[in-house]
């Protein structure tokens, strides 16, 4: 995407939850919040973005907490789930005032976040569209790094991010450009493994090659932002998967009560998590997501969904909020 089409985007910085939080936006009307994941930014959303707010929409992306030009606190702490979701919170009650309620659409982590926003603050959201993470609550019986460990073993990415500055100082081995490619490119259906001196499964020389929706121009956006601001904070959010699990008992049993449609690839590698397909195809997923309308699994598509099959998303986005607003341009 070069930067005559980027150009319409604006940028600013906005206080929220003690710190200071990046958002992109453009477009007015009613505000679509859009929540990325890791290793990501606000610029995963520029397709959508650029195609909402031409169709009558605001679009909203921030940088999350510890990623590109927003803020990132030290503490691992301090990338609990309220943290996450009282600094959108707060960036919806200073960007719109005037917006009762809004629609959310996230992805990864975002929608992970987006799943605890929903749940937290019902009367924020209008309609969330979520990528990729379904809602699953934890079993009360194991911790999840507890679970992943005994299931996948210790070389699991997310038991590997769990020691503070270790997989850092191997990233920083093989340097920013190849950590983002490497994820950025990841196909396999299947758990990422990162074993010491063998990250992703093989050498640090293997080619790379980029895939037709993802141009080097992109690849070095993201580069550069990581390489000024480290993947830490990032990493942090995986680091309180267990304090999460802890914080969330009293929402045990608790359903998602905003109307939700789910789009994941059949390529991703979350759909191929134990019991995963299962969980969606048996109800259980509607069960715990009573106003879920709809999933769309998406063949042959991996897991930056939004990214590879941008024009897609985006008529998903549209047609589905599209019920909820009276203001509504012709379909895309």
């Amino acid at each position: 995407m070069s930067g005559e089409e980027m150009e319409g985007i604006e940028h600013k910085i906005v206080a929220v939850n003690g710190i200071n939080m990046h958002v992109a936006e453009k477009g007015q009307g009613p505000l679509i919040l859009f929540l990325h994941g890791f290793p990501e930014l606000w610029y995963s959303w520029r397709h959508q973005i650029l195609a909402l707010s031409a169709l009558g929409y605001r679009a909203v992306a921030p940088d999350l907490r510890g990623y590109g030009d927003t803020d990132a606190p030290d503490s691992v702490t301090s990338y609990a789930c309220f943290h996450i979701v009282g600094d959108l919170i707060e960036l919806l009650e200073t960007v719109a005032p005037d917006q009762e309620k809004v629609f959310v659409v996230g992805h990864d982590w975002g929608a992970y976040m987006a799943w605890y926003l929903c749940l937290f603050r019902p009367d924020k959201v209008k309609a969330l569209l979520n990528l990729s993470v379904p809602y699953i609550q934890s079993s009360r019986q194991m911790k999840p790094i507890d679970g992943w460990r005994a299931f996948y073993g210790d070389d699991y990415y997310i038991c590997r991010f769990q020691e503070p500055g270790v997989i850092e100082a191997e990233f920083a081995e093989i340097r920013t450009e190849r950590i983002v490619r490497e994820f950025l490119t990841y196909r396999v259906p299947g758990p990422i493994y990162l074993t010491k001196g063998k990250l992703f499964g093989h050498s640090a020389d293997t080619p790379i090659t980029l895939p037709s929706w993802l141009s080097e121009e992109e690849v070095n956006y993201y580069v550069t932002k990581f390489d000024k601001k480290g993947f830490t904070g990032g990493i942090n959010y995986y680091r309180n998967f267990d304090r999460n699990w802890e914080l969330m008992a009293p929402w045990d049993g608790c359903e998602i009560k905003v109307p939700v449609k789910f789009i994941v690839g059949d390529q991703d590698l979350v759909y191929h998590m134990p019991g995963v397909k299962e969980y969606i195809d048996n109800g259980w997923f509607k069960k715990n997501v009573p106003l879920l309308q709809e999933v769309v699994v998406m063949e042959g598509v991996g897991h930056f969904i939004n990214m590879e099959k941008a024009d897609e998303i985006n008529n998903h986005i549209y047609n589905f909020f599209r019920q909820f607003d009276q203001h509504s341009k012709s379909c895309l």
